[in-house]
């Protein structure tokens, strides 16, 4: 019988794969904007703080740190959860601030975005923020631009390409593997959630939707191929209303309605069991492991003027 804090002998227990959350509520996620729009969010219940008290409490039973990715804007209005975040020894990485997609935003406007997200976090957890994650993955072929903008912001980490085929994000040929990114702006580390190539296609193992729609074995399956196989980490990712069964419904239909309601009652008892047949950490300690010095150099290269145009991609 395994115990909570205790990992399964899958024959891959040296691996430690990064776990991470994507901080933000219900009425924030892109498949429901049409009925959640930005005006209407503070007439929302708020559910965040709660339900990222359980993932922290959770994680502690089973003695794993994790990397939470946290919205501007729940920050903003939650500070005490970021900074309970930090105390627990996990790490506070960006999500940007208002769930806006990348694509979807000028340089500009994602510079103001992703400046203005660090320095709220770093004040409010006491800690330095390292990475980012765009909303829904949305650094795509379209907006690799974002890469530079990050890179002369003091980003040393980006985990926001997606190695899939998805109707609103993803660069199915991307490198799924860990890997370091040369820009005109300088360097930063890739960290692409989790994916398993299969029949030439790589297919996600990586968590959140895929996590509830999936079978479990689907999961286990991928990662410990990654693992055993690969002999590579996968990173994987969820949100704190995934573990809310209870969370109030809105009006959405068709494809949104089962992407995002879907076995609700089910997420907390698979990540229970993923616990205990996998071992997790950090995404900040997969990058220093992977890369050792190389990091170093993207943490210590010097910014160039934030008046550099972005590379055309």
């Amino acid at each position: 019988m395994i115990r909570t804090g205790e990992v399964a002998d899958t024959g891959h227990a040296t691996i430690v794969n990064a776990m991470s959350v994507d901080v933000e509520d219900y009425f924030h996620v892109s498949a429901l904007a049409s009925v959640a729009p930005r005006d209407r969010w503070e007439l929302f219940e708020r559910r965040v703080e709660g339900n990222t008290r359980r993932l922290i409490d959770l994680f502690a039973q089973y003695g794993v740190t994790a990397t939470f990715f946290v919205l501007g804007w729940v920050a903003e209005r939650h500070r005490g959860l970021v900074r309970r975040i930090a105390d627990a020894g996990h790490e506070v990485a960006s999500h940007g601030f208002g769930h806006d997609l990348v694509y979807d935003l000028t340089p500009a406007q994602f510079r103001d975005d992703v400046r203005r997200t660090k320095a709220l976090l770093e004040d409010a957890s006491g800690t330095e923020v390292f990475g980012y994650r765009a909303p829904s993955f949305s650094i795509t072929e379209r907006s690799l631009w974002a890469l530079d903008v990050l890179i002369e912001e003091g980003y040393r980490y980006d985990a926001s390409i997606f190695p899939v085929r998805h109707d609103r994000y993803g660069i199915p040929d991307a490198d799924p593997c860990l890997h370091i990114v040369k820009r005109t702006s300088g360097l930063i580390v890739e960290v692409p959630p989790a994916t398993v190539k299969l029949c030439g296609l790589h297919l996600p193992a990586a968590g959140g939707g895929y996590f509830r729609l999936l079978p479990y074995a689907w999961t286990r399956w991928g990662i410990s191929r990654l693992n055993r196989i690969e002999g590579r980490p996968a990173v994987f990712y969820l949100h704190p209303w995934e573990v809310d069964p209870e969370q109030p419904r809105l009006p959405a239909t068709g494809l949104s309605r089962i992407r995002h309601y879907r076995n609700l009652d089910q997420t907390e008892r698979r990540l229970r069991r993923l616990l205990t047949e996998f071992r997790f950490g950090p995404v900040r300690d997969l990058v220093a492991s992977t890369f050792g010095d190389a990091i170093s150099a993207v943490a210590h290269q010097r910014p160039r003027s934030v008046s550099v145009a972005p590379t055309a991609s």
